[in-house]
């Protein structure tokens, strides 16, 4: 049976410039497919929870016990049970939606750096094997405003289950992953999925209020 783990860092800076978003839309074209998808399942469960809810309902008919499995996989086990998803879709339908995040090319950059260090291990969490925190990572790129925040997930390689993993977030008291997700104050967000040594799969989200690239001569870096 394989567990169904995810981490969760947040942090907010006062410090930094006031938030704002990118003046421009930028291309999607250095995501995968799968990063794409999350991607938009993000902003399907920020616009719409009352709709997004009906997703949790028919995760909480797969439960025997802490055993959750989907029909003609293995068994996932569980810390909490039904009673996670259900708690879960009792949330989504008194939720008010959020503004949709816009995707950030930078903030990817820093997820995949996470993505792709940590996923030739079998750690887990927020820190890289070169002791950087999502910050630093960020920080390679550009400037985040305002609060930033960092949400893995791992054995998903699946969109959906990608998020209702998060948004159930099964085993962690303060729903953390949930509230980055459901956090009106983040408006951009990065993503990069790949390989873990452990896990199979893991995927990086690298959330902010804001994002100003880091400009070297005539190139912008994190940002097109």
């Amino acid at each position: 049976m394989k567990s169904w783990f995810g981490a969760f860092f947040i942090l907010i800076n006062t410090a930094h410039l006031p938030a704002q978003n990118e003046a421009k839309p930028v291309s999607m074209n250095f995501l995968s497919d799968l990063e794409k998808q999350v991607y938009y399942e993000l902003n399907r469960v920020r616009s719409n929870p009352k709709e997004y809810a009906k997703h949790v309902k028919k995760v909480m008919g797969l439960f025997d016990g802490n055993l959750m499995k989907y029909p003609g996989e293995t068994a996932i086990m569980t810390t909490e049970g039904e009673s996670a998803a259900a708690e879960c879709y009792d949330f989504l339908m008194a939720a008010e939606p959020v503004d949709t995040l816009r995707v950030s090319r930078g903030l990817s950059l820093a997820a995949r750096d996470h993505a792709d260090d940590q996923g030739e291990t079998t750690e887990t969490g927020h820190t890289g094997r070169d002791g950087s925190s999502p910050f630093d990572r960020i920080e390679r790129y550009g400037q985040w405003l305002s609060t930033a925040g960092e949400n893995v997930d791992y054995g998903n390689n699946i969109a959906r289950r990608i998020v209702l993993s998060l948004i159930i977030d099964d085993g962690v008291p303060s729903r953390g992953h949930r509230k980055n997700i459901f956090n009106p104050q983040f408006k951009v967000v990065g993503i990069a999925c790949g390989p873990h040594q452990q896990y199979r799969y893991m995927c990086v989200m690298d959330l902010a209020g804001g994002f100003k690239a880091k400009k070297t001569g005539a190139t912008v870096r994190g940002e097109d």
